[in-house]
């Protein structure tokens, strides 16, 4: 009996989640409001089946009565968040919600079967974390003025709190970057705020550029950003800022010449780099990339991480094995940077590509907001916050899927790190004030047009009294 129901669990998630997925889509589709709603209606029920269904698997496939505790606290807090959000901000995007939900609930479940430790940590951070992020479109309104002229105070300060990795015993080098910093027992990694802190600078200094000078000075500044990075070790967080910063520039000049330059002058600077400094600078990046060439061949030394995340996936086959059911520890840091490969080993590979496509609608919400957005300042801010997010989960996924070399970055929202989890809320509590702010743009037009038509009508209105005046006078028929 008890397998009929992990079964039957097993592949109800499957089939939520994809019901979940599609609706992430047809809420771009929907022809009416109407119809919107009832597709985010059915977005909520889809959640928590899916919750509720995962946490039945890991009842009964782990035998562990504490899950009956943490899935109600969860669930609590998930409705308390749909609901208090949505009644402090009406004119907020149910879409991006509904997705922030749905990432973190996942998370809390799949850390609950990998350490329950970790889960505990990263559910109570993360629940503070959410209360926190929630006043952001709230302070951001009071501020929404000021914020694009604080240029310097971007700048100087994100470069200052990335060199915080370097302050002796605060600092700490983990796996061969030195991107961390442990303050009362509490560690963080500062590019992950930082990453806010730059797409907020960039924005600012492409408001404010008048000529190419203008660019090439925001640009060198921007390298220093990287540069920084760079000695840090912390290249995934380099292609995270450098492809958000030639996104931004590209949309803002609508110059091609800036994406293709861009592209090129990275792809040399790689190839250079990695030439000339694989055995220092790069040493650990080079060890990564023999590793990916060939996980099999380098199996005993670099490549066991991946070989073991491919063994996982494929295991998993397109439904999983059930959660609960595989043997997701034996991946290397599963409960962060390779937690994609335990969620398709007992989830299925159905589950992991619907998940991607669940981050890609996010993406494209997010990238939809920016293209409404008449301020450039935000609508700069959110297309960085769009490029950023999807960037990310482009290097987590295609590094545990051996499409290109694993770079140690998180994926967003799921993956243990609270660093991570708090930056990626702070980014869509942002893009949520944007997202408010263009239906005040759009109410304000339409009332606008309104007004248009109503003083469009009354001229109409007296030019056809004035021309009737006049055929009285004159003794012939009045104007129709």
């Amino acid at each position: 009996m008890i397998n009929i129901i992990c079964l039957t669990s097993k592949y109800l998630v499957l089939v939520f989640m994809a019901l979940y997925t599609i609706k992430c889509f047809s809420y771009f589709t929907a022809k009416n409001q109407k119809r919107r709603k009832r597709n985010l209606n059915l977005q909520v029920f889809y959640i928590f089946a899916i919750h509720f269904l995962c946490h039945v698997m890991l009842f009964f496939n782990t035998d562990d009565k504490t899950v009956l505790i943490y899935y109600p606290i969860q669930i609590l807090i998930a409705i308390l968040y749909i609901v208090i959000f949505h009644a402090v901000y009406p004119k907020a995007s149910r879409l991006l919600i509904n997705n922030i939900t749905f990432l973190t609930l996942l998370g809390y479940t799949m850390l609950t079967r990998l350490d329950q430790g970790l889960a505990v940590r990263q559910f109570i951070l993360a629940t503070v974390c959410l209360f926190l992020a929630s006043f952001l479109p709230f302070i951001m309104g009071k501020l929404q003025k000021k914020m694009r002229n604080w240029t310097v105070l971007y700048g100087v300060g994100g470069i200052l709190f990335l060199l915080t990795v370097f302050i002796p015993h605060v600092g700490q080098n983990i796996n061969g970057s030195r991107n961390w910093i442990s303050i009362a027992g509490i560690s963080l990694q500062p590019m992950e705020f930082v990453k806010v802190v730059f797409v907020l600078f960039v924005a600012s200094a492409l408001v404010k550029a008048a000529t190419l000078k203008d660019v090439v000075i925001n640009g060198i500044i921007s390298a220093a950003f990287m540069a920084v990075l760079a000695v840090e070790k912390d290249f995934g967080a380099i292609a995270i800022f450098y492809i958000a910063y030639i996104s931004m520039v590209y949309l803002a000049t609508s110059r091609p010449i800036f994406l293709i330059g861009g592209i090129l002058l990275v792809v040399g600077v790689v190839v250079l780099g990695y030439i000339l400094f694989k055995d220092t600078l790069f040493y650990h990046i080079s060890v990564r990339v023999e590793a990916w060439k060939d996980p099999w061949a380098n199996r005993e030394t670099g490549g066991y991480q991946l070989s073991e995340s491919l063994f996982a996936i494929g295991t998993g086959g397109f439904t999983g094995m059930g959660l609960g059911k595989g043997m997701p520890y034996y991946i290397p840091v599963s409960e962060s940077d390779f937690i994609f490969s335990a969620i398709c080993e007992e989830l299925g590979v159905i589950f992991g590509l619907c998940l991607i496509l669940v981050y890609v609608s996010g993406f494209m919400a997010m990238a939809n907001i920016a293209m409404k957005c008449k301020q450039p300042f935000y609508k700069y801010m959110t297309f960085g916050f769009a490029i950023s997010y999807i960037v990310q989960v482009f290097l987590n996924i295609g590094g545990v899927t051996k499409f290109i070399p694993s770079t140690g970055v998180t994926l967003p929202l799921v993956s243990y790190g609270i660093s991570s989890v708090f930056g990626t809320l702070i980014m869509f509590s942002m893009v949520q004030f944007v997202y408010i702010l263009v239906g005040k743009e759009g109410d304000a037009l339409e009332e606008e047009e309104r007004e248009l038509r109503a003083a469009a009508a009354e001229y109409t209105a007296a030019v056809s009294a004035a021309a009737g005046d006049a055929g009285d006078a004159a003794g012939g028929f009045p104007a129709p």
